[in-house]
């Protein structure tokens, strides 16, 4: 069984040799791992096993995570869901294209519709289905499983294809934005000045502290204030990022663009969320359930004069922002919406800065609730985006 997951490995494009591979096993022969208590086979055990001998990188982590979930798990349960989904029922084979017309034919259901569905789903299917429309499966329209077409259905395990899945079942490890990436285009450089001019405003000049005791110890005692040009700005920048998901598509611009704020504003604090913001936000993605921190502290820890900025593709389900429940990684008890106004409520001088081109914004309905939502201040990562934000949050 081993040497397949060897070769799922090797086709997520990981670095995995045979040597490593054979040490895995060397391991295994030894007992490294073994039996729970319960009598099966320690699968967490065997999960940080693996990981240990077969990555040498961390930047990895994130593609053998969901090449061990596939090969071993399907997919893992990010609901209240108490059944497993057997992976067999996900195993995608060919990929099927689907007309206009049948797509057209095909009818959505609502929000508790859909969770109610999917209950019932679980409790009656017994075995896998592909190209229908009612049971959890692949390549039919029903609105469980993946690589079909469903205009609002729960996508279990596969990769987005359609982006209109109202809910995913498929937990994933994100990777933490690189700060010290290097700027790699002449449009974010040029923006860059455009930052540092925006950096630089606050008071003109700051008492001299050194020259002024040296011009009044030549004064004979008599006090001479000397002043210079602030030498560090004053502005305040509480930055939250997006990450994971659609976001993937974006990460060397965002990248560019948080090495730019992390180098222009001394008073810099981020928090990463992914989709939209719920209760709570968190600073390293490798530990994001570990080390939460709740959006309510965050509230209350920083001043009015922090200047909010967003960072996000702000694609997603309408439901993610809007209904409680709604987020693709638990049941957050209430809607997105309602932190996005607390934020904005809190923090007079925001904006959102979307990496998707702007041509596409008309046609995603939750980019159109998020511009809602932050009062149509909402820019693209372009030099011109950037240039009209940062001259609105300098207002």
């Amino acid at each position: 069984m081993l040497i397949h997951f060897f070769y799922t490995l090797r086709s997520a494009k990981l670095p995995v040799s045979v040597k490593e591979f054979l040490t895995l096993l060397e391991a295994l022969e030894a007992g490294v791992v073994g039996p729970d208590s319960d009598g099966a086979f320690g699968m967490d055990d065997f999960y940080y096993l693996s990981r240990t001998t077969l990555v040498k990188d961390e930047k990895h982590f994130d593609k053998f995570d969901r090449a061990f979930a596939g090969y071993f798990k399907g997919v893992e349960m990010l609901t209240d869901f108490t059944k497993e989904v057997p992976l067999d029922w996900l195993r995608k084979t060919l990929e099927r294209e689907f007309t206009p017309e049948e797509k057209a034919r095909i009818e959505k259901m609502g929000w508790d519709e859909l969770m109610e569905t999917l209950k019932k789903r679980f409790e009656e299917q017994k075995e896998r289905h592909e190209g229908g429309n009612k049971w959890i499966g692949t390549n039919g329209t029903s609105p469980f499983g993946h690589s079909g077409y469903n205009p609002q259905g729960v996508r279990i395990g596969g990769a987005g294809k359609n982006r209109s899945a109202v809910k995913v079942w498929d937990q994933r490890a994100y990777k933490d934005y690189d700060d010290t990436q290097e700027l790699g285009t002449r449009n974010i450089k040029v923006a860059l000045r455009r930052l540092r001019k925006f950096a630089r405003q606050g008071h003109e000049e700051e008492l001299d502290l050194d020259d002024t005791i040296r011009s009044t110890a030549a004064n004979a005692g008599y006090l001479d204030i000397k002043m210079r040009p602030e030498r560090h700005n004053n502005v305040k920048v509480l930055l939250l990022m997006d990450v994971g998901g659609t976001m993937d598509e974006h990460v060397q611009r965002i990248e560019e663009l948080f090495s730019a704020v992390k180098t222009e504003f001394k008073h810099l604090e981020f928090y990463y969320f992914h989709n939209c913001v719920y209760d709570f936000m968190w600073k390293n993605n490798k530990r994001r359930f570990a080390e939460k921190f709740a959006t309510w502290d965050i509230l209350r820890k920083y001043n009015k004069d922090y200047k909010l900025i967003f960072v996000g593709d702000a694609t997603m389900s309408p439901y993610e922002i809007l209904q409680a429940g709604g987020s693709v990684e638990y049941n957050n008890e209430e809607a997105g919406a309602e932190w996005l106004q607390r934020l904005t409520h809190a923090f007079p001088h925001f904006a959102w800065i979307n990496p998707e081109p702007q041509g596409v914004w008309q046609y995603r309905q939750s980019i159109s609730v998020i511009q809602q939502l932050m009062s149509n201040r909402m820019y693209p990562l372009t030099l011109r985006g950037l240039e009209e934000a940062m001259r609105l949050l300098s207002k």
